[in-house]
């Protein structure tokens, strides 16, 4: 459906998460078509989310980028959160490039600051709903995923992405991500708990694709932008508006961390094709 619509194939795929959406305008000789009319996707209710599928190309690279993403607490189940990295492989891609904005957790950090991740707490995981069945349901869970040894995180990907966000001026460091289903933000104690678990940042989406994309066998980067600081003994309001400003302010180290995946995603791709 994506190439009938006039869309191409991308040897980088990238998902764009909350006020990062404006990235896609940039890409070259670009094409662009709703995403829940693939039929495969579908359509996105939060702020901040397109739920477009653009097509073009970064310096030379075709690329593919999905302007927006659905979340578990919009109803979907994990299946479907993982639908979008499934069409980005289905379309070519080798690598992917997961963004998201996230609260930061570590008391030194600012609004607009980037986080590489190089590893997660998954705490959404699924559950058998009953007894019955709980081998089988188990089994069919670890065909699924596959068996993750060490971080789904590439690890020259991530030296990459650092290099290329403080060559921008952007502040950057790496770090773990903590997944929680949301919609509501975290308390004072969740906060503190986060903290003792090891995690550096929170938000409510991008594991399950990170997990599908490792099982498909391609490269995974993600990168996570720090709207707003949790400061349990002195807790501030947020709101999904105010997050969509915050994430939009470090679109700069975010393209310049694209570019240069494209960068190298480019030499591979001509290296196959002429194999």
């Amino acid at each position: 459906m994506v190439v009938e619509r006039g869309g191409r194939s991308g040897a980088l795929g990238a998902v764009l998460g909350t006020g990062l959406g404006g990235l896609a305008d940039r890409l070259d000789d670009a094409v662009s078509i709703p995403a829940h009319e693939t039929g495969h996707l579908p359509r996105s209710r939060a702020t901040g989310h397109a739920g477009r599928i653009v097509s073009g190309s970064i310096a030379g690279c075709p690329v593919v980028v999905l302007q927006g993403r659905v979340h578990g607490y919009e109803g979907y189940d994990r299946d479907t959160l993982a639908r979008g990295v499934e069409l980005l492989a289905a379309l070519g891609a080798k690598a992917v490039m997961l963004t998201n904005a996230s609260g930061g957790l570590v008391p030194t950090m600012r609004g607009g600051e980037l986080v590489v991740m190089e590893d997660h707490v998954d705490l959404v995981r699924n559950r058998p709903a009953g007894l019955v069945g709980v081998a089988t349901a188990v089994g069919e869970a670890v065909e699924r995923i596959g068996r993750v040894s060490g971080t789904p995180y590439d690890p020259a990907l991530v030296e990459i992405a650092l290099g290329a966000a403080r060559e921008a001026g952007a502040v950057a460091r790496r770090g773990v991500y903590a997944f929680l289903s949301g919609p509501s933000y975290e308390t004072r104690a969740e906060y503190r708990m986060l903290r003792r678990f090891g995690a550096d940042v929170v938000g409510m989406s991008t594991v399950p694709e990170v997990i599908e994309a490792h099982r498909l066998g391609l490269r995974v980067l993600a990168v996570s932008v720090v709207t707003n600081v949790a400061r349990p003994d002195a807790p501030a309001v947020t709101d999904a508006e105010e997050v969509c400003q915050a994430a939009g302010g470090a679109a700069e180290g975010v393209w310049a961390i694209l570019r240069a995946v494209a960068a190298t995603m480019k030499g591979h791709h001509a290296a196959a094709a002429h194999q």
